[in-house]
């Protein structure tokens, strides 16, 4: 808010007891961080929902605030405001009422844009507050509706035709003339910042013989967007490599790159692959979102009795702590949530990644690049002469990198890492195959985290439903056993994806106990293990996705979706 310090707007919520001194820390940590504002503070953390947030500013600020979820305003309105300024602006027409014309903005207090918006639109401005978020969501349903043909339509009348079949030489004068043509740099660009703004984690552009298909993945899963004209395929895959810096001439092995961009005040940056295919090269761009990376270990969703168990565990001065689940299940954004609550002055923390999804004041992070041999393993030995407190791996791949992780472990360190693995007790059996001694397992481990993440059901369109019986049994349950529990789901709206808005991670951690290290140097199998922590008193995988559809958090549909195979 230009027009209010922020300190002013933190003291009013304290007076108006919406928010703790605890609170406070955290919104100034996030802010300090990842460069945001109390608003994404707020909101991104869970401190105060939208709602509360924008009614706490409307009371504050003496400005109405609007609910811009279902809002329809005619298209003569938009037209008052350009596309472009309102994205830049955060500003958008909401209603005209004779000489006045009311504005949805995310800032009120900024009289200098109030009277860029009434040089604009030529009209005096009644300012409304609404959030950024909602705003955004209004801009994307509402000003990009015809975004799309818009930009084809400008693409097909310049008849820019640089498609060339796989075994011919592609002419890169004309490709490069090409790709820096207005629509496709348009083009590019809306993809990448209507995926980022939708929440989405990855953005797949794939050709096949007929078709140039572009998918986003949003809370785990892929949904089709509209498709450009397949002539184009090679203009846009080669946009998107020179936005990357990658070789624009090599098209017959994978390549990976780079993107750094800036959406209004937050920097994103976009992890690049390319690989080539049958029909031409498919881009997948990894979005990296630091205000949308939540490090805190309480807005996890682990349960509190596992909650104490890890934050006992990464609170001791040695031991060794492994983080396990498949690609994409959170692993990162734990250990990360693990190094924040222990990121302190009086020790030195060191990282090695593969690669750095997001950095952090006071760790020191360490790129590995095996092409010239700084691998996890030679990372490794170097963090050991450089006096460490903390050590994280990145991933534990082969026995030379667990083999130091463990001694490190045994001699005084405190060494978080991840492992590829469906459950918790399995990563003992892992560890063993990788050729790891028991006796030095049992010794140095003293917590496994296994974890999923499931979608949550989105809190503007929730209601309650009914689970057909068939789903019941397959979950495991009995029908008493949920009988007094009301389930849920999102009939769906403008706001979330099929129902679902965002997710939250299920849970297995498993405490190393004296009963474990003795199964583990008796060589027990996983199975065995398993009994053994669930009899003193570990929440499986399962028993905790069912846990937060008992709590109304998700549905028994998604619970089997992510435990099907556990």
């Amino acid at each position: 808010m230009r027009g209010v310090r922020p300190e002013k707007l933190i003291d009013a919520l304290l007076s108006a007891s919406l928010i703790s001194k605890e609170s406070v820390e955290k919104i100034n940590r996030y802010i300090r961080l990842n460069k945001g504002d109390i608003e994404d503070a707020i909101i991104t953390q869970n401190i105060l929902s939208e709602i509360e947030y924008m009614q706490f500013l409307s009371e504050y600020l003496g400005i109405p605030a609007i609910d811009m979820s279902e809002l329809q305003v005619p298209d003569a309105i938009l037209q008052l405001v350009p596309q472009e300024f309102a994205e830049k602006t955060l500003c958008v027409p909401i209603k005209k009422k004779g000489k006045f014309l009311q504005i949805a903005m995310a800032d009120p207090t900024d009289i200098a844009l109030i009277d860029d918006m009434k040089f604009v639109s030529g009209y005096e401005i009644e300012p409304y507050i609404a959030s950024k978020k909602q705003i955004d969501h209004f801009i994307n349903r509402h000003y990009k509706k015809e975004a799309m043909h818009e930009i084809m339509k400008d693409v097909i009348l310049e008849d820019v035709e640089v498609v060339k079949e796989q075994d011919v030489k592609i002419d890169l004068k004309e490709l490069a003339a090409a790709i820096e043509d207005t629509p496709i740099v348009r083009y590019v660009d809306s993809l990448i910042t209507s995926s980022i703004r939708k929440g989405a984690s990855d953005i797949h552009i794939e050709p096949y013989e007929k078709l140039l298909r572009v998918r986003t993945r949003i809370d785990s899963i892929l949904f089709e967007e509209q498709s450009p004209p397949f002539k184009l395929r090679n203009a846009i895959v080669s946009r998107v490599k020179v936005m990357s810096n990658m070789d624009l001439a090599e098209h017959r092995v994978p390549q990976d790159g780079r993107i750094k961009m800036r959406l209004k005040d937050k920097d994103v940056d976009l992890r690049v692959s390319t690989l080539p295919t049958l029909y031409g090269e498919k881009v997948v761009m990894r979005i990296l979102d630091k205000s949308a990376l939540c490090v805190d270990l309480e807005k996890l969703g682990i349960e509190k009795e596992p909650l104490d168990h890890l934050s006992r565990a990464i609170q001791s001065s040695y031991g060794f702590i492994l983080v396990t689940g498949p690609t994409g299940s959170g692993k990162t954004t734990t250990l990360y949530s693990a190094l924040s609550r222990i990121n302190t002055p009086d020790v030195n923390i060191m990282t090695a990644e593969d690669p750095i999804e997001y950095n952090f004041v006071g760790i020191n992070q360490v790129q590995t690049r095996e092409k010239v041999g700084l691998t996890f393993a030679n990372a490794l030995k170097s963090f050991l002469r450089q006096d460490p407190d903390i050590i994280m791996v990145g991933e534990i791949r082969d026995h030379e990198t667990a083999s130091i992780a463990i001694h490190a472990a045994l001699t005084g360190h405190l060494v978080l890492s991840t492992l590829h693995t469906n459950d918790a007790p399995s990563s003992i059996s892992r560890l063993m195959d990788m050729g790891i001694e028991p006796f030095l397992i049992s010794s140095s481990l003293t917590l496994i985290v296994a974890q999923r993440l499931i979608r949550r059901i989105c809190p503007r369109c929730k209601e309650p439903t009914t689970v057909a019986p068939e789903a019941i049994e397959r979950a495991g349950l009995n029908p008493e056993e949920i009988a007094d529990i009301t389930p849920y789901h999102g009939r769906g709206c403008d706001d979330c994806q099929g129902g679902y808005r965002g997710r939250e991670g299920v849970y297995e951690i498993m405490v190393v106990t004296q009963k474990i290290r003795d199964l583990t140097v008796e060589r027990r199998p996983a199975t065995e293990i398993m009994k053994a922590a669930i009899s003193e008193g570990m929440m499986t995988l399962k028993q905790s996705a069912l846990l937060k559809f008992k709590k109304g958090i998700t549905t028994l549909e998604e619970v089997l979706r992510v435990t099907a195979t556990i």
